[in-house]
């Protein structure tokens, strides 16, 4: 009997009914993955066996298949009645005789055009159009926007010897798609050379690799998209020869009935792939039916991931028995979908029944999870395998939970950083002629063919800004000196030489001449992307040296696992060690630790202390001590070291912990201008792009002058620019940055890009009105709470939350800081005037449920005691720990 017969009987003998996989089917036959994929294969081209579409792939018997005439296409058209025209001319375009027509796609940024195309060619399978095998090749014209050489050859291939680098034949996309369909996403992204290029093909079916005579042909149906107006985007030459145009409308056009089919299909999907059930509450579908969702289904399936991410790490995590949506992990922009107008309730009513409160979803009964499989795990396994690695570290789950959390949000941020340029250029367009726009791009496609720079969103939005400065300052005959063009031009030559022949296409754009001091400004935007960030800067390293067996090491490791880093090198000292003993493991620790930034020695008391002058005189090293130190001392200072601080920072930070006081000496001896709260924009010559986002900001966002002041810096020296932020943070709290280039700090930064497409301006208004919320505290604490000193009052509470926030690594969201923090005032205010404190329910099992949050909030609420001169009983330390571990409100109804 053969492999290929010995598969089969095997397969009649389980006769399942639900398919099986090789994963399952390899050790029952005793063969590999690999060799049982080749029999089953086999097996499905005699028609003994036929396999599903999607991962896993699932094999079954022909011989149970129930005949279904319905394609996907189909089943799509049936739950989603806005795509019953588009779906009929898809079909007609695959079923066109002889061998297909070529069609364009139209649709808005994530309507999901790259799902249908696939759809279309499954039809092609279905319909037997096209054989099994037959390839579905996808290319986004994106890629290769301002490189036509490389875009053809990408295309249609290169004969060796044809160019330099060509050192053997390459096949180009459109052989490669032969007998199948190839996909052109964003073909509006294609230079008019690459558009010329295409129809030629189309016309002919011919083509030519790139240096080489002979002509080849290729069956391939072109499927394109775009998400622009084709009559503007496109040649005209180019749009004749696409006779269809299929559109496909938004989510916003969609009706909630079909919403609700994407929405199930989504989570129905996500189980599949977690291979577990999936409980979502009433609350959280009804958000998901109504919020504003900008970028489409794209948008819709990620946040579902998003959500299914997030309650598949609490599940591993055991905070939650299994993987359970609710409405208050739901982040704040899909919440808002509840609060919706009138209407929205009615149809909640009529789409969902109010008497269920979780709906399960296991995708183990419908076929339409099949439509939307285009996905993979890697989030999940991201998670499973971090989470693995910080159980090996014996962190707590809960420690894990708010770690894992921040990296979910951080995966998602990033796989959702595309946004629509439209809105973006229309923006720029308000500040930028259309002319010197047009210019701009040329200059862009320019520099791509001649330097390995990428012009990302944010780089050409700053660039744009830049030059559109550049121009303005030669028409009104303003000349900027460039005092580093030497240096410049010594440090960048091929970048200056470059940024010379922008200069030249920028003077015969307006006519006139332009200094060569610009060309050095225009060179700074060329150079290398880590010019603004340098990672190789040696930071400040932390040592710990403390009294006892292994003091010293369990502060440290403390510190490392609540920071995630093994940063801190601690030292122990055993009472009955010499302390000539310990200095010499100090030397030994400074020699294979060296930095040029310095040491800060942490240490608990005696003579411990005198070693830092002894360091400094031997190893010619700048070194600072603190004594008295507690683990509230070490997390801060490894904390302030990890983001580059400077010795000097470090130093004073630290003794703040100690002298928390100190940290008000600047704010009580300052004017009343500089009390303001600084959002600061930044751009290489202070001037233009800086001060277009600072009117654009107060053009678009509600902004107290009184209370707020928007600060244009320039980063032509990158070596102090760190420094102005620094010198800044001294007298004012910055809110956020917004810059042309990434910023070695770590307060919130955005880009230039991001603001100017408007995306963030939601968030940007609503961190102004939470810190507006904030500065108005200390009046609250003034009217109701008499013989306090409300700003002292407000600054210690707030001290103490931070302090609390960084020590359990958490970030509570604004409205809950507001909260927190009166009500803490309150408690204060009322045990200062002798009131009667609270009551906490069943407070010693609550207390010993959460030991150690007890034990973090007493052991920091002990200077508030000290200083106000009051005893905070564990009632009040109860309701705190409420305040923390139930962040945001429970929603009424379905949770």
């Amino acid at each position: 009997m053969t492999k290929k017969d010995l598969v089969y009987q095997k397969l009649l003998q389980l006769n399942s009914s639900e398919g099986i996989d090789t994963k399952t089917l390899a050790p029952l036959v005793n063969m590999t993955r690999a060799n049982l994929s080749h029999e089953l294969n086999e097996l499905c081209k005699e028609g003994k066996l036929y396999k599903s579409i999607g991962r896993p792939v699932l094999f079954f018997l022909s011989e149970n298949k129930i005949q279904n005439n319905e394609s996907q296409l189909d089943l799509l058209a049936k739950n989603n009645v806005s795509l019953k025209d588009s779906v009929e001319q898809a079909k007609a375009a695959i079923l066109y005789p002889p061998k297909g027509m070529n069609c364009l796609i139209l649709g808005g940024t994530g309507v999901g055009k790259s799902m249908f195309a696939s759809l279309m060619h499954n039809y092609a399978l279905e319909m037997k159009v096209k054989t099994e095998n037959s390839p579905f090749i996808v290319f986004n014209c994106a890629d290769y926007t301002n490189n036509p050489q490389l875009l053809t050859s990408q295309l249609f291939g290169v004969k060796k010897g044809a160019y330099t680098g060509a050192e053997s034949d390459k096949v180009g996309l459109i052989e490669e798609a032969n007998g199948g369909i190839l996909f052109l996403d964003e073909i509006h992204r294609l230079p008019p050379e690459g558009q010329e290029a295409l129809f030629i093909f189309l016309d002919t079916g011919t083509f030519r690799r790139i240096g080489d005579s002979e002509t080849r042909k290729s069956d391939v149906l072109i499927i394109s998209a775009t998400t622009e107006d084709p009559n503007s985007a496109l040649l005209n030459t180019f749009t004749r020869r696409i006779p269809l145009v299929i559109n496909i409308p938004s989510l916003k056009e969609r009706t909630l009935d079909e919403r609700l089919f994407l929405i199930k299909s989504f989570f129905k999907y996500e189980s599949i792939r977690l291979n577990k059930e999936i409980y979502v509450s009433l609350n959280s579908l009804r958000a998901l039916l109504s919020y504003d969702c900008p970028n489409n289904i794209g948008q819709l399936k990620s946040d579902v991931q998003l959500l299914c991410a997030k309650a598949y790490s609490e599940f591993l995590t055991n905070i939650r028995r299994d993987v359970r949506i609710h409405s208050k992990a739901l982040p704040h922009y899909i919440k808002e979908g509840l609060y919706k107008e009138k209407e929205h309730r009615v149809l909640w009513n009529k789409l969902m029944s109010e008497e269920i409160e979780y709906f399960r979803f296991n995708g183990s009964t419908e076929d339409t999870n099949t439509i939307f499989n285009n996905g993979d795990n890697t989030i999940y396994n991201f998670i499973e395998s971090k989470l693995e690695k910080l159980k090996s570290l014996e962190i707590s789950d809960i420690d894990i939970e708010n770690i894992l959390e921040k990296d979910i949000a951080k995966h998602f941020n990033k796989n959702n950083s595309e946004v629509s340029e439209e809105t973006s250029k229309q923006n720029l367009l308000t500040i930028i002629d259309e002319d010197i726009l047009k210019c701009i791009d040329s200059i862009v496609s320019h520099l791509t063919r001649k330097l390995p720079v990428e012009f990302d969103s944010n780089l050409y939005t700053a660039f744009a800004l830049h030059i559109n400065t550049l121009i303005n300052r030669i028409n009104n005959d303003k000349i900027i000196i460039n005092t580093n063009l030497n240096k410049i031009k010594d440090l960048y030559p091929a970048e200056f030489n470059v940024a010379l022949e922008v200069k030249e296409i920028i003077e015969n754009t307006i006519n006139k001449s332009i200094p060569i001091d610009e060309a050095g400004y225009l060179t700074l935007f060329l150079i290398p992307d880590n010019t603004f960030n340098d990672t190789s800067q040696d930071k400040v390293k932390v040592i710990l040296i403390a009294h006892g067996e292994s003091t010293a090491t369990s502060m440290a490791d403390v510190s490392n696992k609540l920071l995630g880093e093994n940063y801190i090198i601690p030292i122990n000292a055993p009472i009955d060690v010499a302390p000539s003993k310990v200095l010499e493991k100090l030397k030994i620790g400074i020699q294979e630790n060296p930095t040029s930034s310095g040491y800060l020695l942490l240490v608990d008391m005696g003579s411990l202390t005198t070693f830092a002058d002894v360091i400094k005189k031997e190893f010619q090293v700048d070194i600072k001590v603190i004594s008295l130190v507690s683990t509230l001392h070490v997390l801060e200072a490894a904390r302030k070291a990890l983001i580059g601080s400077s010795l000097d920072e470090i130093y004073n930070d630290v003794l703040m912990v100690n002298s928390y006081v100190e940290m008000h000496k600047n704010i009580n001896t300052t004017s009343e201008d500089s009390d303001k709260v600084l959002i600061v924009t930044a751009c290489l010559t202070g001037e233009g792009a800086a001060i277009a986002i600072k009117n654009f900001l107060l053009s678009n966002l509600r902004i107290n002058k009184d209370y707020f002041e928007i600060v244009c810096l320039n980063c032509l020296d990158k070596k102090y620019f760190k420094q102005k932020i620094i010198n800044l943070q001294k007298q004012n709290e910055i809110l956020f940055i917004v810059s042309s280039f990434p910023v070695d700090s770590p307060l919130k930064q955005y880009t230039m890009y991001e603001v100017f497409n408007m995306d963030v301006l939601k968030e940007l208004q609503a961190a102004i009105d939470s810190k507006t919320t904030m500065i108005n505290i200390p009046r609250i604490i003034k009217e109701n709470i008499y013989n306090i000193d409300s700003v002292e009052l407000y600054r210690d509470v707030t001290y103490f939350l931070n302090t609390l926030q960084d020590t359990l690594s958490i970030k509570l969201p604004d409205e809950n800081t507001v909260g927190f923090v009166l009500h803490l005032s309150f408690v204060v205010g009322k045990l200062r005037n002798e009131d009667n404190q609270a009551n906490y329910p069943e407070k010693d099992s609550y207390i010993a449920e959460n030991i150690n949050l007890y034990n973090i909030i007493r052991e920091n609420l002990s200077f508030i005691s000290a200083k106000y001169k009051i005893d905070i009983s564990d009632d009040e330390v109860c309701y705190l720990m409420n305040l923390l571990l139930n962040t945001e409100p429970s929603l009424n109804e379905g949770e």
